[in-house]
């Protein structure tokens, strides 16, 4: 699995559409309707902390972990920038310790996909579990089925901002539903264009494997969603949002 040294460098540039603020309000609404805010939070393969910042910002305690310590590099500098007080952890969600329990728990952006393996994926959401309190909620979101085998499938995509060329390629395996990515970036720096890459790869689960994994870990489902909606998804949604809680 790829640590994701280069992509942290230009994540952020190439991240511009994700709406950590919608997001997050979204998110906050349905720990409201389904429990309550938390005061404290896990923000599990937290990359670099857009979500963290934003729970931060509302002086909710935050937790991030993730497994790339480049993605947290950034993401330290931007809370010390923003003035917050963010702990961030490197460790795989698979092999989660906490000194204790939190109020809540996200994992957002198809962060879990990138765990290929289900015994780790299932082991990701056990220790999740593991470590929130009882009754609160563990909300995250998985790329669907449909969208490794139509929209991700053998595509190439080209990403163009003002100082970051990148040509996004995909290699779907339609039986165990892994996509292989190739990332080639192109940042431009004192007028020369520098060229890195990046490969790593995403699983898409089955709404099975989905809920065997949750009821394994001690979770049940309160609600499934289409992405930032409070709808069931359809047979073309390509994010599924999954609210948990512990039992």
């Amino acid at each position: 699995m790829s640590s994701y040294t280069a992509f942290a460098e230009v994540y952020d540039r190439l991240m511009t559409d994700a709406d950590y603020k919608g997001r997050t309000q979204y998110l906050l609404r349905l720990f409201e309707k389904y429990d309550r805010l938390p005061t404290d939070i896990l923000d599990l393969a937290c990359g670099t902390g857009g979500f963290s910042l934003r729970f931060a910002e509302r002086g909710i305690k935050v937790t991030g972990v993730d497994m790339s310590c480049e993605m947290l590099a950034v993401a330290r500098h931007k809370a010390d920038l923003a003035g917050e007080n963010i702990t961030y952890v490197c460790q795989r969600a698979e092999e989660l310790e906490l000194p204790g329990l939190v109020g809540g728990a996200i994992c957002c952006l198809d962060s879990l996909n990138h765990i290929t393996d289900y015994g780790c994926f299932c082991e990701a959401l056990r220790r999740t579990a593991r470590f929130l309190e009882k009754g609160r909620l563990f909300i995250f979101d998985v790329n669907t089925v449909y969208k490794a085998l139509n929209i991700l499938a053998d595509n190439t995509f080209v990403i163009d901002t003002d100082d970051v060329y990148c040509v996004w390629q995909n290699f779907t395996d339609r039986e165990t539903l892994i996509t292989d990515v190739q990332l080639d970036f192109f940042t431009k720096k004192d007028g020369v264009y520098l060229r890195s890459a990046e490969d790593f790869s995403e699983r898409a689960y089955t709404e099975e494997q989905i809920e065997k994994a949750i009821l394994n870990a001690g979770l049940k489902v309160l609600a499934v969603f289409g992405e930032m909606t409070e709808k069931a998804p359809d047979a073309e949604c390509e994010r599924a949002v999954y609210v948990t809680q512990r039992e």
